[in-house]
């Protein structure tokens, strides 16, 4: 049997439709982000990023940086082993520790990444309650999909923001069932906010466990970068905060925060955080550094709101088409994963602007898309360069401009 046939069948297949994906290879340029240097044939030598989850620069910033070298030099580079096994490092406890305080809550456990936080968390909790239901809103991201279908556990998908479907739903199911309400503050592709409080009201009053996903808000919310739950007073009612250290914080892992009995059923059950190698030290370092930073630090957060506020008067001055949100996430709406593409493919070439096209499956087809993430390191001069570029390209590949 051809496996290798098999394989490119379906890989040309979403060539075909224009929605294979190409990853850009680039260096970022420490100290000067949002520049890169560019290894792609196609493009300048140097590019300006436009699509970073590093939302506030945190991964160029001197104060982690320098926590990350100190604690190579402390204890070298890898953990050793898993947390079980040797691989529990001074470094983790106290990031947890500093999570924990964040957030408001008990304790905190750190995993890898954010995908691995939601999928061990979830399928964990779903799995280890007897009969329970998992009620997830309908735009959650992968990886709360992927630990709500490993938990096997029943699943009952509730409309996009909608606390009144929630409550329906809520209402159908037995009084003594576990309910777990699994939501996100910020929705990475639309940029829209939950109606946090309305939803949580519905969680308590039908005595569910409310699971809020805040890895695109935390270090960008806040007085002290919480996440939404901490910019509208409501942490303290959220039975789990998941978040991650790989966006606005600049490093990398993601962690779940909440009660210490919920936190130890965890870390005790979980085989995403039991069976797999912990954090190097050095990363939880740089974490714990950028994330007390941001504590204290209102710089980053009012820099980045001036910015993300000037490309969206500057688009709206120049009829390209942006979803209107609260968040910092601007995308540019494009519909058609050919022409998004291509437009990516021409502003990294002849503007030296990188922006990645998100198409299918990451956003459903018809809804095509270029998304933007200004951050505080972006000029004046940054932002100019970037409209003027969509504005030519706009009327060369006849795009509808935005109506007034």
């Amino acid at each position: 049997m051809d496996f290798d046939a098999m394989f490119s069948k379906q890989v040309d297949a979403l060539k075909e439709d224009g929605n294979y994906r190409i990853f850009a290879e680039l260096e970022r340029k420490c100290g000067a982000f949002p520049r890169a240097k560019s290894h792609d044939d196609d493009a300048p030598d140097e590019v300006t990023v436009w699509c970073s989850n590093d939302y506030l620069g945190m991964g160029q910033h001197p104060v982690v940086r320098q926590a990350m070298k100190d604690a190579i030099d402390d204890c070298g580079t890898g953990a050793g082993g898993t947390r079980n096994i040797s691989g529990t490092a001074r470094h983790h406890v106290a990031l947890e520790g500093e999570l924990a305080d964040l957030h408001g809550k008990q304790d905190a456990l750190l995993f890898t990444s954010g995908y691995v936080s939601n999928w061990a968390a979830l399928s964990t909790l779903g799995s280890r309650l007897p009969d329970a239901v998992i009620l997830s809103d309908e735009f959650n991201h992968a990886s709360m999909i992927e630990g709500i279908r490993h938990s096997r556990a029943k699943k009952v998908i509730w409309r996009h923001n909608d606390p009144e479907d929630l409550d329906r739903k809520l209402a159908a199911l037995p009084a003594n069932a576990p309910k777990i309400v699994a939501f996100e503050s910020v929705y990475s592709m639309d940029g829209d906010i939950c109606p946090m409080q309305e939803i949580i009201e519905v969680a308590e009053k039908h005595g569910a466990m409310t699971y809020l996903d805040e890895v695109h808000a935390v270090g960008l919310y806040g007085p002290r970068g919480g996440g939404v739950s901490e910019e509208l007073g409501l942490a303290d009612r959220i039975t789990l905060i998941e978040g991650t250290l790989g966006k606005a914080f600049g490093c990398m892992g993601g962690y779940v925060t909440g009660s210490a009995a919920m936190c130890d059923f965890i870390r005790s059950f979980a085989s995403g955080f039991i069976f797999t190698t912990a954090l190097p030290p050095a990363v939880a370092a740089a974490a714990q550094a950028s994330i007390a930073h941001l504590k204290t630090s209102q710089t980053e957060r009012e820099m980045q709101r001036d910015r993300v506020a000037r490309l969206r008067a500057k688009l709206d001055a120049h009829g390209i088409p942006h979803l209107h949100n609260p968040s910092h996430i601007i995308p540019v709406m494009i519909k058609d994963p050919v022409k998004c593409r291509m437009l990516a493919d021409i502003l990294m070439r002849d503007w030296g602007v990188y922006v990645q096209p998100i198409n299918y499956p990451t956003v459903p087809k018809g809804t095509e898309r270029l998304r933007f993430t200004p951050g505080p390191l972006h000029s004046e001069a940054d932002i100019d360069h970037l409209v003027e570029a969509l504005t030519v390209l706009w009327k060369q590949c006849a795009i509808a401009h935005a109506v007034a």
